[in-house]
């Protein structure tokens, strides 16, 4: 089954697609989607409009979109083409944290500027996303892994997934490349930096790897062998965030995520995710999310 013309798709149905179109192309959907929509730009640049906000998408932007909301996007104004991938789909829960920081308007996200080494692997986690939609147990093989990213569009005809396991694998394919593009997209280097300093990049690991360790800047400066000042002046350039800073961030998308799939208490979290007080971590929470960690985890729970 393909959805070439399911310009308003099913809220249940789950499909992937791979467009690499030319100036002129374009959807309008005046009362939106029923499921949640991904756009991840390979080359070009797209226009993107819902819930009252417009953005440009670039090579290494991922776009996700809410259901409900009118809905067009585009390739871009003056612009000879663009190519991208996109899934139709319906989230898990605890997506809504990695996303809550991107947030431009209700329901529309924009990650920008995924670092190019990453790039790579989202392209191959869509790509075998694609290939795992046509799974259909006990008939097909599921995907082999690819080893490089794939070299143009995979198929003319999007894929709708049918079989359940396959739809499994396929979220597990979009979690990814959430979890990639969300948990990077504060590491871009600056413009001309050759995809960033190595030194940086490995401390920006460390610390997405453990954002309640006690972390200062002579700490993370001792683990890439650099005086703190140096180190310091360093991240500051690549990434645009002090060390700390960089810190905090982490600390705090960590525990939105506790806060959404655990049932431990303000304290708890704040203390699993690095702070040193429950008055400090609401204060840092309350700045990235708009609102106090209570009342996030009542807003997600919410029926």
């Amino acid at each position: 089954m393909t959805a070439e013309n399911l310009s308003v798709p099913a809220a249940e149905l789950m499909i992937v697609g791979h467009y690499d179109k030319p100036a002129g192309y374009g959807t309008r959907r005046p009362h939106g989607s029923p499921s949640w929509l991904l756009l991840w730009t390979q080359a070009g640049e797209g226009r993107v409009e819902q819930a009252g906000a417009a953005f440009t998408v670039r090579e290494g932007d991922l776009a996700v979109l809410g259901p409900g909301s009118a809905q067009r996007y585009r390739v871009a104004p003056g612009a000879g083409r663009w190519r991208f991938w996109w899934v139709h789909f319906q989230p898990r829960p605890s997506w809504t944290a990695w996303l809550a920081p991107y947030a431009l308007a209700t329901g529309c996200h924009l990650v920008e500027g995924v670092p190019v080494g990453v790039r790579d692997r989202v392209d191959r986690a869509f790509d075998r996303a694609f290939q795992d939609a046509r799974w259909i147990p006990g008939h097909t093989a599921p995907a082999a892994l690819p080893s490089a990213a794939p070299a143009g569009p995979p198929s003319p005809a999007p894929a709708v997934v049918m079989a359940s396991p396959a739809r499994e694998l396929v979220l597990g394919a979009v979690e990814e490349v959430l979890v990639l593009a969300t948990a990077s997209a504060g590491a871009v280097p600056a413009p001309g930096a050759e995809g960033g300093d190595e030194r940086v990049r490995r401390v920006l690991d460390l610390i997405a790897a453990e954002p309640g360790a006690q972390h200062s800047v002579a700490s993370l400066a001792r683990a890439v062998a650099l005086s703190p000042s140096r180190f310091a002046h360093l991240f500051a350039a690549e990434t645009g965030l002090t060390p700390m800073g960089a810190v905090r961030r982490a600390r705090v998308r960590h525990a939105a995520s506790l806060l959404e799939v655990t049932d431990l208490d303000v304290g708890q979290v704040a203390a699993a995710s690095g702070f040193v007080s429950p008055f400090h971590f609401s204060r840092a929470f309350r700045r990235e999310y708009g609102l106090p960690p209570r009342d996030y985890r009542a807003r997600l729970r919410r029926p």
